[in-house]
Protein backbone atom coordinates (compact mmCIF):
# COMPACT_ATOMS: atom_id res chain seq x y z
CA UNK A 1 0.00 0.00 0.00
CA UNK A 2 1.47 3.28 -0.97
CA UNK A 3 1.79 5.85 1.58
CA UNK A 4 -1.01 8.86 1.89
CA UNK A 5 1.32 11.46 1.15
CA UNK A 6 2.12 10.10 -2.51
CA UNK A 7 -2.05 9.57 -2.77
CA UNK A 8 -2.39 12.75 -2.25
CA UNK A 9 -0.05 14.42 -3.94
CA UNK A 10 -0.66 12.44 -7.17
CA UNK A 11 -4.41 12.91 -6.64
CA UNK A 12 -3.65 16.99 -6.25
CA UNK A 13 -1.42 16.88 -9.38
CA UNK A 14 -4.27 15.12 -11.59
CA UNK A 15 -6.68 17.79 -10.37
CA UNK A 16 -4.36 20.67 -10.45
CA UNK A 17 -3.18 19.48 -14.07
CA UNK A 18 -6.84 19.51 -15.44
CA UNK A 19 -7.77 22.74 -14.06
CA UNK A 20 -5.21 24.70 -15.18
CA UNK A 21 -5.08 23.12 -19.10
CA UNK A 22 -7.32 24.64 -21.82
CA UNK A 23 -6.13 21.17 -24.01
CA UNK A 24 -9.27 19.52 -22.86
CA UNK A 25 -7.43 16.11 -22.54
CA UNK A 26 -8.36 12.51 -22.50
CA UNK A 27 -7.11 10.61 -19.68
CA UNK A 28 -4.30 9.43 -21.64
CA UNK A 29 -2.90 12.76 -22.38
CA UNK A 30 -3.58 13.67 -18.50
CA UNK A 31 -1.07 10.88 -17.57
CA UNK A 32 1.52 11.41 -20.77
CA UNK A 33 1.84 14.76 -19.02
CA UNK A 34 2.57 13.71 -15.71
CA UNK A 35 4.61 10.78 -16.00
CA UNK A 36 7.62 12.82 -15.87
CA UNK A 37 7.06 14.91 -13.39
CA UNK A 38 5.55 11.92 -11.13
CA UNK A 39 7.65 8.62 -12.19
CA UNK A 40 5.35 5.99 -10.06
CA UNK A 41 1.96 7.39 -11.54
CA UNK A 42 -0.03 4.68 -13.25
CA UNK A 43 -2.95 4.84 -15.72
CA UNK A 44 -5.05 3.23 -13.69
CA UNK A 45 -4.66 5.48 -10.71
CA UNK A 46 -5.60 8.67 -13.43
CA UNK A 47 -8.36 6.58 -14.56
CA UNK A 48 -9.60 6.20 -10.71
CA UNK A 49 -8.97 9.82 -10.14
CA UNK A 50 -10.46 11.42 -12.93
CA UNK A 51 -13.63 8.86 -12.20
CA UNK A 52 -13.77 10.47 -8.28
CA UNK A 53 -13.07 13.53 -9.74
CA UNK A 54 -16.29 13.53 -11.96
CA UNK A 55 -18.27 11.92 -9.20
CA UNK A 56 -17.76 14.93 -6.65
CA UNK A 57 -17.97 17.54 -9.44
CA UNK A 58 -14.76 19.17 -9.63
CA UNK A 59 -14.48 18.01 -13.34
CA UNK A 60 -16.83 17.29 -16.33
CA UNK A 61 -16.73 15.14 -19.39
CA UNK A 62 -17.35 15.89 -22.60
CA UNK A 63 -18.18 12.66 -23.81
CA UNK A 64 -16.31 10.65 -26.16
CA UNK A 65 -14.19 12.64 -29.64
CA UNK A 66 -13.18 10.51 -31.20
CA UNK A 67 -13.54 7.53 -29.69
CA UNK A 68 -11.85 9.15 -27.00
CA UNK A 69 -13.37 10.80 -23.45
CA UNK A 70 -12.19 14.22 -22.80
CA UNK A 71 -12.28 16.35 -20.06
CA UNK A 72 -12.72 19.71 -18.49
CA UNK A 73 -11.68 21.17 -14.98
CA UNK A 74 -13.35 24.37 -15.52
CA UNK A 75 -16.83 24.10 -13.91
CA UNK A 76 -17.78 26.81 -14.69
CA UNK A 77 -20.79 26.88 -17.35
CA UNK A 78 -19.21 27.82 -20.44
CA UNK A 79 -19.53 26.93 -24.13
CA UNK A 80 -17.49 24.26 -26.12
CA UNK A 81 -17.18 23.81 -29.76
CA UNK A 82 -15.38 20.27 -30.97
CA UNK A 83 -13.90 20.00 -34.75
CA UNK A 84 -15.09 17.05 -36.17
CA UNK A 85 -12.17 17.06 -38.19
CA UNK A 86 -9.01 16.84 -35.89
CA UNK A 87 -10.61 16.51 -32.48
CA UNK A 88 -9.59 19.54 -31.08
CA UNK A 89 -12.06 21.36 -28.53
CA UNK A 90 -12.45 24.93 -27.60
CA UNK A 91 -13.66 27.39 -25.28
CA UNK A 92 -16.06 29.81 -26.53
CA UNK A 93 -15.67 32.02 -23.73
CA UNK A 94 -17.95 35.04 -25.57
CA UNK A 95 -21.04 32.93 -25.83
CA UNK A 96 -23.11 31.82 -22.49
CA UNK A 97 -26.40 29.43 -22.66
CA UNK A 98 -29.46 31.71 -22.43
CA UNK A 99 -31.60 31.59 -19.70
CA UNK A 100 -34.57 31.82 -21.71
CA UNK A 101 -33.26 27.87 -23.08
CA UNK A 102 -32.71 26.75 -19.41
CA UNK A 103 -36.25 27.95 -18.63
CA UNK A 104 -37.74 26.28 -21.89
CA UNK A 105 -36.05 23.14 -21.00
CA UNK A 106 -37.56 23.10 -17.84
CA UNK A 107 -40.68 23.55 -18.90
CA UNK A 108 -40.63 21.59 -21.72
CA UNK A 109 -39.41 18.17 -18.68
CA UNK A 110 -41.92 19.99 -16.49
CA UNK A 111 -39.20 20.24 -13.97
CA UNK A 112 -35.83 22.22 -13.22
CA UNK A 113 -32.99 22.93 -15.28
CA UNK A 114 -30.06 22.42 -13.06
CA UNK A 115 -27.24 22.97 -15.48
CA UNK A 116 -26.45 22.72 -19.12
CA UNK A 117 -23.54 22.01 -21.34
CA UNK A 118 -23.72 23.48 -24.91
CA UNK A 119 -21.33 22.04 -27.45
CA UNK A 120 -21.07 22.83 -30.91
CA UNK A 121 -20.02 20.83 -33.49
CA UNK A 122 -18.06 21.70 -36.79
CA UNK A 123 -14.80 21.65 -38.38
CA UNK A 124 -12.52 24.41 -37.38
CA UNK A 125 -10.08 26.91 -39.18
CA UNK A 126 -7.51 24.29 -40.30
CA UNK A 127 -9.90 21.69 -41.10
CA UNK A 128 -12.27 23.50 -43.34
Amino acid sequence: MEPRSKHFRKRDAILNYLRHTTEHPSAETVYANLKTEIPDLSLGTVYRNIALFKQQGLIVSLGSVDGVERYDGNIDPHVHFVCTGCGHILDLHGMHVPEELNNAASAEADGVVDHCHLTFHGRCRTCV
